[in-house]
């Protein structure tokens, strides 16, 4: 899942997509590197300036409809909490609503399911959206992700979202702390468990700065350990900054693994 932010303002790449024209290049290259998802947000996740579901629709949508028209066959995502911004984004050509704020708007779920298109299921622990984590405490922060997102999951079935794309998503650095992200990924193989796809959004995120000490343009290398951990373990998906980076390891766990063959062989066989 390829990141492709329509604000000015993101934490890591700093508005480097905010035009039309140079996301839609971000569009393009990142679905000629192989990212199978390409997931659109229109307003920064952190605090920062309010944006409105009108202004959230005219950045988001713009961008839906031009790589639907170039790419009829990829799968584009919106990250929204809002029900008003999914409808319009599905009736642009969006096939899945990344909900990173765990149900905020209940209706979100609703559109998703009465349109058939995918759905995130997300953990926040309750915060109220753009807010960050204070003092979090949980006596199991894997159990209740799991009994959370799940939850969610079973309901975005019921109202017709494809069980294929219900991905939960125990959701890193929202409503927790980086002791809670390691255990969330010490203890993957309990979310892959439950049967439903689990989508991690691991990449350049606060809990891998903290844990080397590292600011955010320096993040990539525990990005990508996190990432081939949990690709080992039946992650499903990773919503990524570094499309190709991110690509190279999953293949490389997988050929590991013996899930796929080397892409080019000739050492040794000639």
């Amino acid at each position: 899942m390829a990141i492709v932010n329509r604000t000015p303002d993101s934490f890591y790449d700093k508005g480097a997509t905010f035009g039309l024209d140079t996301a839609l290049q971000r569009c393009d290259e990142v679905i000629a590197a192989g990212a199978g998802i390409i997931d659109v947000g229109g307003v920064k996740a952190g605090p920062g300036e309010a944006v409105d579901a009108q202004e959230e629709i005219d950045r988001v949508v713009p961008i839906v409809t031009a790589v639907h028209r170039r790419h009829p066959s990829a799968l584009i995502s919106v990250d929204t909490w809002r029900a008003s911004v999914a409808q319009e984004a599905i009736a642009a050509g969006a096939g899945l609503i990344n909900d990173t704020w765990a149900g905020w708007d209940p209706e979100l779920v609703e559109v998703a399911g009465h349109n058939r298109v995918g759905y995130v299921c997300s953990h926040t622990g309750g915060a109220v959206p753009r807010t960050r984590p204070h003092r979090v405490h949980y006596d199991d922060v894997v159990a209740e992700v799991i009994a959370e997102t799940t939850r969610q999951a079973e309901r975005a079935a019921s109202l017709g979202c494809p069980e294929a794309l219900t991905f939960i998503d125990p959701t890193h650095d929202f409503g927790k702390n980086t002791f809670h992200g390691l255990e969330l990924l010490r203890r993957v193989e309990e979310l892959v468990a439950t049967g439903w796809p689990v989508l991690m959004a691991l990449s350049n995120k606060d809990f891998v700065g903290e844990t080397l000490d590292r600011p955010v343009g320096e993040r990539l290398a525990g990005t990508l350990a996190a990432t081939a951990w949990c690709a080992a373990r039946g992650v499903a998906a990773f919503r990524a900054h570094e499309v190709t980076e991110t690509i190279d390891v999953i293949r490389m766990t997988a050929a590991i693994a013996g899930d796929m063959a080397p892409l080019h062989t000739t050492r040794g066989l000639a």
